[in-house]
């Protein structure tokens, strides 16, 4: 037994002193009765506790939140159903590399393999889908351990890890001097790798000698926040950038090294392409999609994902920003870094690119009724700000927005990534509104993906959390229903993807938000406009043509 003069601290509280010295300022959860000393532990260390209707919300909104602060998100749910209900969360920032912790619930070691209340082997279903995963064996080992969890998500790439703590753990208490509570600061050292001196110089002397370059800056871009080192490069070595996932908006658009719907033209023919930060997954056709002839780098902070998929020419392992740092250093001295004589295949692209803006302008002012996709993603570029964050939660409609689309500054683009989740669009708002609320947020839903996750729009009214809405309407679930169509034929195409003619707007306003509906294009611009104005979490119901289908959904791989 303790002894009563010695100052003691429970599980809960010694949780809560690891967040905050972490530098956790919010955690997510849905209440249950597995955790609620860590709330107690929150409210001591000035921790806000924001309580959302669904654990699958809870999760994606640490994710969301890790993406916009460059700090690690946490989730708090209760044992069994609670924890379940966030694997997907779990799952979808493991895939996006997003560094998060759950920390779930779980049944009182007094009654290991009883049959306690919702008691599963959560950490057995963890395992797979995060860099870490562990239960709590001692309370004096809680904060220790939380620690422990923060410390793998830096593991290489970032990730996610799983705590499971038991009731009758989380509740004691402990002496204070047993409990290990690391300082902050002095638990985890630098993950910065600057990569291999040699290789930087390889990199160097191949894009002072390429005469067609092309980088593709992917979302370490963002995660390391390397925004400057990679402008320096392209600007100064004068390569063409493409971007993609969270890595969208490190150059502005407008920007003579900015390309956005060239990138098949590009690594058809460049001499030399260097991949940063993305895995040769399905987004890059596994690989196959670059040019047999030409040479290719690939930079990423994960060992495991150079060369996977598609041999390369040179791979470093490191920190993005300190690379592309370095190698434009090494190059920049050298025949003024190659820069001049690609002018011509700068040009080339343009041409490429603005063959394929052309190829779209009718659709993109287009007046049809019901109102083509084009038109409804064009009119959401030109409302966006440079203060705009934009959140895209959907199939084929953010298919759409992604050829359209563009931030006007980094860390302004969310995704689910490349688990391609639908549901992640009212957690990335309640994350991005709560972390920056000077920032505005617009989030492009489909009407499938909204259903989802929809019922937090009340938690975004409950919190006073304005954002700007938009649902592209098509009653269906219109990526499946095309490859259904091109499957088994038109009278097969609508079996499992057909949605009602839901009143999203109304939804809104019934939860207290603003609400409109929108039919004519011409009234989309007003409708935006109004709900800036509002001030009021809203939505914004736009009802498109069901028979339009991206480029993007027409050419899945999945379908071939």
């Amino acid at each position: 037994m303790p002894d009563p003069s010695q100052d003691l601290i429970s599980g809960g509280h010694l949780v809560a002193k690891a967040l905050k010295a972490e530098g956790v300022e919010v955690v997510y959860t849905l209440c249950g009765g597995h955790i609620i000393d860590i709330y107690d532990g929150c409210v001591d260390e000035g921790i806000e506790v924001v309580d959302v209707r669904h654990e699958q919300v809870a999760a994606h909104a640490a994710d969301g939140y890790a993406r916009i602060t460059g700090k690690p998100g946490c989730a708090v749910v209760t044992a069994g159903p609670g924890t379940t209900d966030a694997v997907t969360g779990v799952a979808n920032a493991f895939r996006a590399e997003s560094p998060m912790l759950l920390i779930g619930g779980q049944g009182a070691l007094s009654q290991h393999k009883m049959g306690s209340l919702q008691d599963l082997p959560h950490v057995d279903m963890m395992t797979p889908i995060t860099k870490f995963a562990a239960t709590v064996p001692h309370t004096a080992r809680a904060a220790d351990l939380v620690s422990m969890a923060f410390r793998e998500c830096y593991n290489g790439a970032p990730g996610p890890s799983f705590l499971e703590i038991p009731r009758d753990v989380l509740d004691a208490k402990v002496p204070v001097d047993q409990a290990r509570v690391p300082q902050a600061g002095r638990y985890r050292a630098s993950t910065r790798s600057a990569g291999d001196p040699a290789s930087i110089e390889k990199l160097a002397d191949l894009l002072v000698h390429a005469e067609k370059p092309a980088i593709l800056l992917g979302s370490q871009v963002w995660t390391t926040r390397a925004t400057d080192s990679a402008i320096e490069l392209v600007r100064t070595l004068n390569v063409p950038a493409y971007m993609n996932g969270a890595a969208r908006g490190t150059l502005p658009p407008g920007d003579p090294h900015h390309f956005q719907l060239s990138r098949r033209y590009a690594f058809s023919n460049a001499d030399l392409i260097v991949i940063v930060g993305t895995p040769f997954d399905f987004r890059m056709g596994y690989g196959k999609r670059l040019s047999p002839d030409a040479t290719v780098v690939q930079i990423d902070l994960d060992y495991r994902t150079v060369g996977k998929n598609r041999d390369i020419d040179l791979g470093l392992v490191g920190d993005a920003g300190l690379i592309l740092k370095s190698v434009t250093e090494a190059a920049s001295g050298r025949l003024n870094g190659g820069a001049v004589k690609r002018k011509a295949w700068l040009d080339e692209l343009r041409t490429a690119e603005q063959t394929a803006i052309e190829k779209r302008l009718p659709n993109l002012t287009s007046n049809a009724s019901p109102i083509h996709p084009y038109r409804l993603v064009s009119e959401i570029n030109d409302f966006l700000t440079e203060d705009s964050v934009y959140i895209g939660d959907g199939g084929d409609i953010v298919t759409f927005s992604g050829q359209v689309v563009q931030p006007k500054s980094p860390g302004h683009w969310m995704d689910p990534g490349p688990l391609g989740t639908l549901g992640v669009g009212i957690p990335f708002v309640l994350a991005a509104k709560k972390a920056r609320p000077d920032k505005e947020v617009v989030a492009l839903f489909g009407d499938g993906a909204f259903s989802l996750t929809g019922w937090d729009f009340e938690t975004l009214v409950r919190y006073n959390l304005p954002f700007v809405g938009i649902i592209g309407n098509n009653s269906s679930m219109n990526q499946i229903r095309y490859g259904q169509a091109q499957k088994y034929g038109p009278e097969r195409e609508r079996i499992g993807n057909t949605l009602g003619d839901v009143h999203y707007d109304k939804f809104a306003q019934m939860l207290g938000g603003y609400g409109e509906e929108v039919r004519d294009p011409a009234d989309i611009a007003p409708a935006l406009q109004r709900a800036r104005e509002s001030g009021k979490p809203s939505l914004i119901n736009v009802w498109v043509d069901p028979d339009a289908y991206a480029p993007g959904t027409m050419n899945q791989t999945m379908y071939k």
